[in-house]
């Protein structure tokens, strides 16, 4: 009978240093005593539950606008002073013109003068004719058909008005003729007075006025002249 060599006996060694030990189910799976059950599995381990997945970053936070009522410290509105005082309008110089004539003379110098005055384009309702002595012709003619309508004229303003240098009525218009067709030197000079008063642009003298037109005296006939 033949006879066989006996197989070595393996023994188990333990693992040399730098090799990882192998994991501790499979130790005991290596000492486990062999049973005809199920063969012996490693034990499962649970999961681990997924982290939730991130969403997107918030943006920073904005800065708050202003407010309308924060925009600096408030501002001190002055006090309102003393409104400056206007100047006084300037009165209007009237110019004076002066013609020689004696006071036979005045009344026919003087509708000259307005024929001058219309045909250089002056409003025949922009100009007054006063008589210091006798009243004009038109003045007498207009007089004829009553007072009334002499002097619905006068407001109507319509046409050359023809009154006595003592008109009390308030009148003013823009040129004046003053016609020293009689009177004395003390009425000449306060009809001037009243006449320059009344005048808006122009006075014409038609004679001599006394002593209130003493400084135009030298000045040719015709030439206007200040007041």
């Amino acid at each position: 009978m033949p006879v066989f060599p006996e197989e070595p006996e393996i023994h188990e060694s333990l693992p040399g240093p730098g090799v990882p030990f192998p994991r501790e189910s499979d130790a005991q799976a290596l000492h486990a005593p062999a049973t005809g059950g199920a063969p012996a599995t490693a034990p499962t381990t649970t999961a681990a539950a997924p982290l939730p997945v991130p969403g997107p970053r918030p943006a920073p936070p904005r800065a708050a606008p202003p407010r309308a009522d924060r925009q600096g410290p408030p501002r001190l509105i002055p006090k309102p002073g003393p409104a400056p005082r206007r100047p006084a309008p300037a009165t209007p110089q009237v110019e004076v013109q002066r013609i020689a004539a004696t006071p036979a003379q005045a009344l026919e110098r003087a509708d000259d003068a307005v024929d001058r005055l219309l045909d250089s384009g002056r409003n025949p309702g922009d100009v007054l004719v006063l008589t210091v002595g006798e009243a004009h012709p038109w003045q007498q003619h207009e007089l004829s058909f009553g007072e009334e309508r002499y002097w619905a004229q006068l407001t109507e303003g319509g046409d050359v008005f023809y009154a006595d240098a003592a008109l009390t009525r308030p009148v003013r218009r823009e040129v004046v003729v003053l016609v020293v067709n009689g009177g004395s030197a003390a009425r000449a000079a306060e009809a001037y007075g009243a006449a320059l008063g009344r005048a808006t642009a122009l006075l014409v003298v038609c004679g001599e006025a006394g002593p209130a037109v003493a400084a135009a005296a030298g000045a040719a006939p015709g030439r206007p002249v200040k007041a």
